[in-house]
């Protein structure tokens, strides 16, 4: 099996951007104690997962519409707000994935109806 020139390069960026995250990585973790931050840095980074995170669910949750300054609104929307409500009165990651999955079902198909 050959393979073409699209997949090539295709495996050959796949390859080159795991070769990028594995080295940022590593060097911090080998050589992080060595570089000394300053109080605000340490206190900035502990926002970047929280940051991070939410640079990737809310284009999922609102998925914006190009050409226009409104957002398409749907079930997963409605979904993680129930998802949220059942984390701050339990304060279970299982109860709000659970619940937050079966309102999605429960919304999804209710939708389906409409």
């Amino acid at each position: 099996m050959s393979l073409s020139e699209q997949d090539l390069y295709i495996a050959g960026a796949i390859g080159f951007l795991t070769l990028c995250s594995v080295i940022t990585r590593a060097s911090f973790n080998l050589f992080g104690h060595r570089i000394p931050l300053s109080d605000k840095v340490r206190r900035a980074l502990l926002y970047a997962p929280a940051a991070a995170l939410t640079a990737i669910i809310v284009p999922a949750l609102l998925p914006w519409v190009p050409g226009s300054n409104a957002a398409l609104v749907d079930e997963k929307l409605f979904a993680a707000i129930i998802a949220i409500v059942l984390f701050q009165r339990t304060r279970s990651t299982i109860i709000m994935i659970v619940g937050g999955m079966v309102s999605f079902w429960l919304i999804q198909a209710l939708f389906s109806f409409w």
